[in-house]
């Protein structure tokens, strides 16, 4: 036989074969189908029997509408779980929401508070900043130039009933504006301010001893003294307070004068300053500076002691001018009032 025919008869042998197969996977589906069909077809017959005499209530239902109805109650219960689940996270988005904006709203009264108060300070302020430029001799056109056009605040306070934050926010823009322009006046008053410090340190006006400590034990003017108990004039003013306690310069100056006086102020020294200016420091225990020193107003030039005539450690202090002798608390009381 030829390879052709045996090709031929094998591939004959293999079409049988696979129809022989395919009828009998196609009969297999078939019976199959039939058989869940016919199962589908049988039905059961529920019945609900009551306790009581009642009739019995029965119903017959397939397996197909049984299989039915479990997908729909299936399906139902799917969409329910869903729902339910999007509800859930929902309702806690919202109570965080809620938490937050009750959050929000007492953030938002302490700050209606805080303007309030704001309010009440801007205006003691106002009222502050005009007797301050009154002060100074600022005319009215200066105080509107170098602070608001119509000098008051007006601007501010007379803001019209707007609803809710719009009202707040316009109050402080207005409350912003009036407070950049007044940069101007206390620009100026800054400026006056800078001039009279630069005078008062060339007058003799700072306190002579450290940290503003001291009583004054003498005053100037007519008085007793101590030692022969006659009427005489006291020239200056004596200040206690402890041995070794730290004198300091009244004025910018330059000491022209140190020496020692055994009756009368022990160890002293003069210092010359502008504009006629003389102070004289007595009784010192130690001497920090010496003649024709340059000192500035604060610096240390000695220290309180009881050498010379004296009953105890204290400061005979005395301001001059030219060769006048002038109370020295009327100088000492210019950096009070301006400090």
């Amino acid at each position: 036989m030829s390879p052709a025919n045996q090709y031929k008869k094998v591939e004959n042998k293999l079409v049988e074969q696979i129809d022989t197969g395919t009828r009998r996977v196609g009969r297999g589906i078939t019976d199959l189908g039939r058989r869940f069909y016919n199962a589908g077809r049988q039905r059961f017959t529920v019945m609900f029997i009551p306790h009581s005499e009642k009739k019995v209530f029965n119903f017959r239902i397939s397996v197909f509408s049984l299989v039915f109805f479990c997908f729909i109650l299936t399906g139902i219960l799917t969409v329910f779980f869903i729902f339910s689940t999007r509800y859930s996270g929902l309702s806690r988005m919202l109570q965080a929401k809620s938490g937050s904006l009750d959050t929000t709203e007492a953030n938002l009264e302490l700050i209606l508070d805080e303007i309030a108060s704001l309010r009440k300070v801007s205006a003691e302020f106002e009222t502050t900043l005009n007797k301050t430029m009154n002060t100074l001799k600022l005319t009215p056109d200066e105080a509107s130039r170098f602070g608001r056009n119509d000098g008051d605040l007006i601007s501010f306070f007379g803001v019209e009933e707007q609803d809710g934050i719009m009202m707040e926010l316009s109050e402080l823009r207005s409350l912003s504006s009036y407070l950049s322009e007044s940069v101007h006046s206390l620009e100026k008053i800054a400026g006056l301010l800078d001039s009279h410090s630069d005078l008062l340190v060339e007058l003799p006006t700072f306190w002579p001893v450290e940290g503003g400590d001291g009583r004054i034990t003498q005053y100037f003017g007519p008085a007793d003294h101590p030692f022969t108990h006659n009427w005489y004039l006291h020239m200056g003013m004596d200040i206690a307070y402890g041995y070794g306690k730290p004198i300091l310069a009244a004025a910018n100056g330059k000491v022209i004068e140190r020496k020692y006086d055994s009756l009368g102020f022990g160890n002293y020294i003069v210092i010359r300053h502008k504009y006629g200016f003389q102070t004289k420091y007595g009784h010192l225990q130690d001497v920090y500076v010496y003649e024709g020193d340059e000192v500035t107003q604060g610096q240390k030039i000695g220290t309180m002691g009881s050498t010379g005539l004296s009953t105890g450690p204290h400061l005979h202090f005395e301001v001059r001018i030219g060769s006048q002798v002038v109370d020295p608390e009327r100088f000492l009381s210019v950096r009070k009032s301006s400090s």
